[in-house]
């Protein structure tokens, strides 16, 4: 009996050992995990509303700035001026948000990976 009794705990140990735990060990990097991705995709939604934000600002300064021109040659000037500002800010902005995305994706699998 005592034999029995001793082969049901080391067998018991062995399944938490080479099974429960690990998995617990998953369960709880696939929830820190998923907290990453939802606080990065916040984040990332933020900083995207910010950018319209400005972007919107800037098309109104420039429509303001076209509607005080005094001929045809200023208002084409102030069109070219914000068009070139607005693909350097697109651009800047477009390569903002791919930082964002990947320092999140970083964060997101470091706990699946083991790494802190």
């Amino acid at each position: 009996m005592a034999d029995t009794k001793k082969t049901a705990d080391k067998v018991k140990d062995t399944i938490n050992e080479k099974i429960v735990d690990p998995a617990k060990k998953a369960g709880e990097a696939m929830k820190s995990s998923g907290a990453k991705l939802a606080e990065g995709g916040s984040t990332v939604g933020m900083k995207m509303l910010d950018q319209a934000e400005e972007n919107t600002r800037q098309a109104f300064a420039a429509m303001r700035a076209a509607a005080k021109a005094k001929d045809l040659t200023e208002v084409m000037k102030v069109q070219g001026d914000f068009l070139r500002e607005q693909g350097s800010r697109s651009m800047t902005q477009a390569r903002e948000i791919g930082d964002l995305i990947v320092q999140f994706g970083k964060e997101a699998v470091a706990p699946l990976s083991g790494k802190k």
